[in-house]
């Protein structure tokens, strides 16, 4: 496995941050993602959480960290340790998205400046295979890398002021799902009926950094149809593993 020399530094009085460089970089989010399994397993119950970006690593503790360079030490002994744990599954989700123009608000747009028809568009964007590096700005929000690049397509000037949930958009170099109604800026291509967050459930955001998600192409029946079993809870979400 790649090994690289993370920087570590303090931030704020109860958290550490780590960085690698900044890049979107599969090889960089699988040591991210390794690394913090290793901290999850070799230690340490005064962690409250650990928040990974595309390249970095926030550790937050309970507490004031007392001696950062000795925790700083520790923590570059644990990169370096092999990890013995048992690591968790990573899962290829489908999810369904409908293209129609209805939703894909800014298809016509994208299609004359990339000198695409909207049939070729939809074709490069659900054939790919995505991966998510990590979850925000809104909660349940994938970052999803792995867009072909003929669809890098950059942001709005002006944002919107109100993107409808489950709008599937296209931001620079990614793309990803709105969860929930918000302002943005990103390019809206389709739209999804699947709930990206859900309070209520045990596991709110199914998916997690790490997985991979493909994108299926449904008709405005189709998609109808799928929003009414969601709304009913009946739907579920076609996943495999992909880490035998």
């Amino acid at each position: 496995m790649n090994r690289f020399e993370p920087t570590y530094k303090p931030y704020g009085s109860h958290a550490i941050l780590i960085e690698w460089p900044s890049k979107i970089d599969k090889n960089i989010l699988n040591d991210i993602l390794l690394f913090k399994e290793k901290i999850v397993y070799y230690n340490t119950k005064v962690i409250v959480d650990i928040i990974n970006t595309y390249s970095s690593i926030t550790i937050i503790y309970d507490s004031t960290i007392r001696n950062i360079y000795n925790e700083i030490s520790r923590l570059k002994s644990i990169y370096l340790e092999e990890f013995s744990g048992e690591k968790e599954n990573i899962y290829r989700w489908q999810i369904p998205v409908c293209y129609d123009l209805k939703f894909g608000v800014d298809l016509e747009e994208i299609s004359v400046q990339k000198k695409l028809s909207i049939e070729e568009i939809i074709k490069l964007h659900s054939e790919k295979i995505y991966t998510v590096y990590f979850i925000g700005f809104l909660p349940g929000f994938l970052y999803l890398g792995g867009l072909d690049e003929q669809l890098l397509t950059p942001r709005k000037a002006t944002p919107r002021l109100k993107v409808e949930k489950g709008s599937v958009a296209i931001g620079g170099s990614q793309t990803g799902v709105y969860p929930v109604e918000s302002a943005g800026g990103w390019q809206i291509i389709g739209k999804s009926p699947v709930s990206f967050f859900d309070i209520s459930s045990e596991t709110p955001c199914f998916a997690k950094p790490g997985d991979e998600i493909v994108f299926i192409p449904v008709n405005m029946e189709e998609y109808l149809s799928i929003e009414e079993q969601e709304v009913e809870k009946s739907y579920q979400l076609n996943k495999s593993i992909v880490n035998d």
